[in-house]
């Protein structure tokens, strides 16, 4: 009768709280640290406003309007955060019955460029976040995306202006290959010192991110300067460009569409190839795996220098198709961001995607935010902080909005920090 009533218990699922299965929180949990980001983001845009500071001094005189004078400016912040983002749907449908009716796509083109500037914003950011989910998968922690994503620019780079007279069917490819190449020898480096010596990722793929950096201060300064004061290579050829779809000024290219591509190849290759599963195994149990006959070292070198690849075709990606030269400071943090995307995409492409292109709206529309509600572009940094600290501590998550999960479920944590 008491065993009976304990099993009764445990199925009955707690009023206090939500239950959710262990497959459904990988989409509730990101979300709501998505949402909680963008709360605390509020709370602190509400805090930066002089009207509503005073009327917080004024609050036992005029209580509503305080909580009225929040709201509006936290409105207004996040309305022109989502217009600089994704634009305005009636400015859309306008520019649309413009063009067919006077073929005028000029209109249209001001209409779309907000949401085409997001999806550029979001290219690096699939192809680095990848890099990264790769090698989470296979238990490694790639910090060196940046440098890597910075070599890969440079490889493309002078790929694309060194070499002249190629048909653009071989140029662009082979200066694509290029910056996969370059990424990816810059990352099998550490990866070979893991496997071979035991030397720990972190550490080493930091210290590589520094080599880059100096690296490309000598190489822009010196072998790889153009002809002017700037420390900028030459532009690269036409026929090494990235094709745009769109007219400028809109800079949409068909590197988003090789993002999505990778991201595509990289779910097959984790979850339909023999390699894909030795990789995950290494991952969720190095001991077991080597007990298994896999072989661990030529894991960790062969996902490093996948991850270095994926990192090289973002630089790649971003030199080709939107600035078309490297110059100093060309990275602006897409390498470091991308630990954030693995994280808050679960490590899986798809979410790694989607994460990507909340990245990218943020990243977009921050500039319009500034200017319509006069907030500090800081302030995005802020939420990508605050998202990323309750994607790290899930915990946090479940206590603030009362969910517990289902006592069937494990979490599986990383081995990312090395044995």
């Amino acid at each position: 009768m008491t065993d009976q009533k304990a099993r009764k218990t445990e199925a009955t699922p707690s009023p206090r709280g939500m239950r959710v299965s262990g497959a459904l929180q990988n989409v509730v949990l990101p979300a709501l640290a998505v949402f909680s980001g963008l709360v605390v983001g509020g709370i602190i845009i509400a805090l930066s406003n002089d009207a509503a500071i005073a009327a917080w001094r004024n609050f036992f005189h005029a209580p509503g309007a305080a909580f009225k004078t929040s709201w509006d400016a936290i409105m207004v912040a996040y309305g022109a955060l989502f217009k600089g983002a994704l634009g305005s749907p009636k400015d859309v449908i306008t520019g649309i019955g413009t063009y067919f009716s006077t073929r005028d796509s000029a209109p249209l083109l001001k209409a779309i460029y907000p949401i085409s500037e997001s999806l550029v914003a979001a290219t690096p950011y699939i192809l680095a976040g990848l890099a990264v989910a790769i090698g989470f998968r296979c238990g490694l922690f790639n910090i060196g995306a940046e440098g890597q994503l910075l070599m890969g620019a440079l490889g493309s780079a002078y790929i694309g202006y060194s070499i002249k007279g190629l048909p653009a069917f071989i140029h662009l490819p082979l200066a694509l290959l290029g910056g996969a190449a370059a990424g990816a020898i810059w990352a099998a480096i550490p990866g070979y010192l893991k496997a071979r010596f035991g030397a720990h990722e972190v550490v080493n793929t930091i210290m590589m991110n520094w080599i880059a950096f100096r690296l490309s201060d000598w190489l822009l300064f010196g072998p790889m300067k153009a002809s002017s004061f700037r420390p900028v290579t030459p532009n690269v050829e036409t026929s090494a460009e990235l094709p745009h779809l769109f007219p400028d000024p809109l800079r949409f290219n068909w590197g988003f569409f090789l993002a999505l591509a990778m991201a595509a190849l990289v779910y097959w290759f984790l979850f339909k190839t023999t390699k894909g599963f030795e990789i995950r195994s290494v991952g969720a149990n190095p001991d077991a795996s080597k007990y298994a006959g896999i072989s661990v070292e030529r894991s960790i070198v062969l996902v490093m220098a996948l991850s270095g690849a994926l990192a090289g075709l973002a630089g790649s990606a971003q030199v080709l198709g939107v600035d078309h030269w490297v110059g100093a400071g060309f990275s602006a943090g897409y390498g470091f961001d991308s630990i954030a995307l693995a994280l808050l995409g679960k490590s899986h492409p798809l979410g790694v995607v989607l994460a990507s292109l909340l990245f990218g709206m943020l990243r977009s529309g921050a500039t319009n935010m500034q200017s319509v509600s006069r907030i500090p572009i800081d302030i995005i940094s802020v939420i990508q902080g605050m998202v990323i600290i309750f994607v790290a501590a899930p915990a946090i998550i479940r206590w603030i909005y009362r969910i517990r999960v289902a006592p069937t479920e494990q979490t599986v944590l990383t081995r990312g920090w090395g044995k």
